[in-house]
């Protein structure tokens, strides 16, 4: 399969409330909701106002000029908030293009991204998070690939040992 994993253009930043509704978890057997749920407080953190705030990068996956995956952070105050100066991610890719490759090449592009953004690499408690990522993100070597990216790594590292129990 041909790709292009590129930045997302301002004119396109509307794909990411369709990816934004993709990345919904929604457990077998279970019907999707409205696309209204993209309207609640709580989601529209990802998205409003894009690329106007620190933080926000997007990166998409192209097939023939179909956009058919996002990646995209922002600082913002999510489930996953670490602090005031370190971005979130979000990404999402169309049912029939997972499994593929792209979430990978997506999310190294993203880390590329932010290492070139200024951002710090914590590789010491990156190794210990490879596995809690490959669970969320594929088969992203973390540690090996360039280092969990933060500007703040003690406060990452809190809030990730209070979540996951990663001491």
């Amino acid at each position: 399969m041909n790709y292009i994993i590129r930045e997302i253009a301002e004119s396109e930043y509307k794909v990411l409330d369709d990816f934004l509704y993709e990345a919904i978890f929604i457990p077998e057997g279970v019907s999707a909701p409205s696309r209204e749920i993209l309207y609640q407080p709580e989601l529209q953190v990802y998205v409003d106002g894009f690329g106007t705030k620190d933080g926000d990068f997007a990166f998409v996956a192209d097939i023939d000029g179909e956009i058919v995956g996002a990646v995209w952070t922002r600082i913002m105050n999510d489930y996953g908030h670490i602090d005031n100066d370190t971005p979130s991610f979000a990404i999402s890719l169309y049912k029939e293009y997972r499994n593929k490759g792209l979430g990978t090449a997506l999310m190294k592009a993203m880390l590329n991204r932010l290492k070139n953004a200024g951002y710090a690499e914590d590789k010491d408690y990156a190794s210990k998070l490879n596995t809690l990522y490959h669970q969320y993100y594929g088969n992203v070597p973390i540690a090996k690939y360039g280092g969990i990216l933060t500007k703040k790594a003690d406060s990452f590292r809190s809030a990730y040992k209070r979540e996951y129990d990663l001491s």
